[in-house]
């Protein structure tokens, strides 16, 4: 994999207020990264940064082998901020190929790109719709159409999929995991689920400063198991601890067991006996996931 972005001991102040404190991490070009934490985190800042919309205070960003705000990344990253909105007076082959214009494409490859992007978000019917026109899910596919214009390397999307419906809210993910093999996508949520169905890297931001995790496919969470119920048991944690394939329970939260198995235990080996022991009590289960939630790994 090649490297994509670094970063290293950056920091920004807006007066006395420091939001970014020593922040370094790397990116390779590979599956979607997100980048988690609470309000006023950094995200944003770190999300303007990268886009050269700021320039950090100090530190050294790189990014495709330039510094962030360089003219040689026109066209290779392309973000879409949450609060983006089109423009409702003119047509989204009007939009799409005014930004393609903005790149430096000609007017037939700007027309060529705002319909290679449409068909790319299954939206070519829309092309000479207007926003009105759309549902809310379709405007936010036309917006991430917007950001493929010109074949970027890397796509940065801030809460993509805020305030859609859950149906919309899929095929947003599904166009992220369809796309990645020829982009890199950097997506910003609270939706932890979500990012967790999509990111192998999880970059967690908390008052500024950076802590770097990895999803659950990493070491770190093997030798656990998540059992989600459908219903608090309170017989459950009882049952599960007499099992010689586990060493303790806890709940992370209401109606999900974190489960810590035995050394040299192997997820597969406890599973199915966790399982017999739900349906032996006439206990539903919800799902049952190796390892730790991003959710557990984050905040536990």
């Amino acid at each position: 994999m090649s490297q994509l972005i670094t970063v290293s001991g950056l920091n920004h102040f807006f007066g006395a207020k420091q939001a970014l404190k020593e922040v370094s991490f790397e990116i390779q070009a590979g599956q979607p990264v997100a980048l988690v934490g609470p309000n006023g985190a950094g995200k944003t800042t770190l999300f303007s940064i990268l886009c050269g919309y700021l320039q950090a205070s100090s530190g050294h960003v790189e990014i495709l082998g330039h510094q962030a705000g360089s003219a040689a990344l026109f066209g290779q990253l392309a973000a879409l901020p949450q609060d983006a909105v089109l423009d409702p007076r003119f047509s989204i082959a009007h939009q799409l190929t005014f930004y393609g214009r903005l790149q430096g494409l000609s007017a037939k490859q700007s027309k060529d790109e705002a319909l290679r992007t449409l068909e790319l978000v299954g939206l070519s019917e829309a092309l000479n719709e207007k926003p009105a026109a759309l549902s809310h899910g379709m405007r936010k596919r036309v917006s991430i159409a917007q950001t493929l214009i010109g074949s970027p390397k890397i796509v940065m999307l801030d809460e993509a999929t805020a305030g859609l419906d859950p149906l919309h809210a899929r095929e947003i993910r599904q166009l992220v995991a369809d796309l990645s093999q020829d982009i890199t996508f950097i997506l910003s949520s609270h939706d932890l689920t979500e990012l967790e169905r999509l990111c192998q890297q999880v970059l967690y931001l908390e008052l500024g400063q950076m802590h770097q995790h990895q999803t659950l496919a990493s070491d770190a969470t093997q030798g656990f198991l998540t059992l989600s119920m459908s219903q608090k048991q309170p017989e459950l944690i009882t049952h599960l601890e007499a099992m010689a394939e586990v060493s303790s329970v806890t709940m992370p939260q209401d109606r999900e067991y974190l489960i810590s198995l035995a050394p040299n235990v192997l997820c597969h080996e406890a599973d199915i006996k966790i399982l017999q022991v739900c349906h032996q009590n006439q206990w539903r289960y919800r799902s049952l996931v190796n390892g730790k939630t991003l959710e557990n790994q984050l905040f536990e």
